[in-house]
């Protein structure tokens, strides 16, 4: 597989001491990060976020598995060189995380996982896959405040933007080539501190049940806490405890 060059966007000072990377969702983009970009910026970061292979500005290609965003990913290194001081990825950006350090575990030092799609099948296949028909099958702005009426208004517009940037057909080639889509095996390789934000199964969550038990029993890098309330994107839903369990994993 050809790893793409991947465009980014950033918040905070270059020369702070610590930088951070941000990998967005399946059918999101880096600039739907501004939230904890910004938390990470007023916290003396500096925070970068990309655009994963097939969304936003980044090239597109034939090859959307895991595997392929992760090795984007082990591409991406701080503007001064060496490792990432934390990642931090959502959803198929913390799958595409987890496979790029534990396949380079010097790619980064800490790594966050919020609500990562570590196993999709079933159920959560037939969700994710007609979330993401209906995003392209009506993107206009009326539609996005009315299912996700909590959001802050630039969610809804970057939402907006993400979707008529992104790639349908690579969208729907993530789906289609994953099978099985399933970084379990990974997740147990990891050697960095790892701490998952999970989102509370009350509402919906993509980490949790026998899936969640697995992972933290098969690895002691991995810790786990819950924003309660929040569905499967707690950065948007649940933005201040989101970022209050972010800062507190990094502490």
């Amino acid at each position: 597989m050809t790893a793409v060059t991947l465009p980014r966007i950033s918040w905070g000072d270059p020369a702070s001491e610590k930088t951070a990377l941000l990998v967005h969702g399946l059918g999101s983009s880096g600039a739907l990060m501004w939230r904890l970009g910004d938390a990470l910026a007023n916290a003396g970061w500096h925070a970068v976020a990309i655009d994963l292979r097939g969304h936003g500005d980044a090239p597109r290609a034939m090859d959307y598995t895991v595997g392929a965003y992760g090795d984007d990913l082990i591409g991406t290194h701080p503007d001064r060189g060496g490792a990432w001081d934390a990642v931090i990825g959502h959803s198929l950006g913390g799958a595409s995380s987890t496979v790029a350090a534990a396949s380079s575990p010097d790619w980064t030092k800490q790594l966050i996982l919020i609500d990562p799609a570590i196993l999709v099948d079933g159920r959560d296949a037939s969700i994710v896959r007609r979330s993401q028909e209906r995003a392209f099958a009506d993107n206009r702005i009326e539609v996005v405040q009315a299912e996700h009426p909590h959001w802050h208004p630039q969610d809804h517009e970057l939402k907006i933007d993400a979707v008529a940037r992104g790639s349908r057909w690579a969208v729907e080639q993530t789906s289609a080539q994953n099978q099985p889509w399933d970084v379990r095996a990974d997740a147990a390789r990891l050697t960095v501190p790892t701490h998952v934000i999970g989102a509370d199964p009350e509402v919906y969550s993509l980490f949790t049940g026998e899936v969640a038990e697995e992972v933290l029993t098969s690895n002691e890098n991995i810790s786990m806490s819950i924003v309660a309330g929040a569905g499967h994107s707690p950065h948007r839903d649940k933005p201040e405890d989101t970022i209050r369990q972010l800062l507190e994993a990094l502490s």
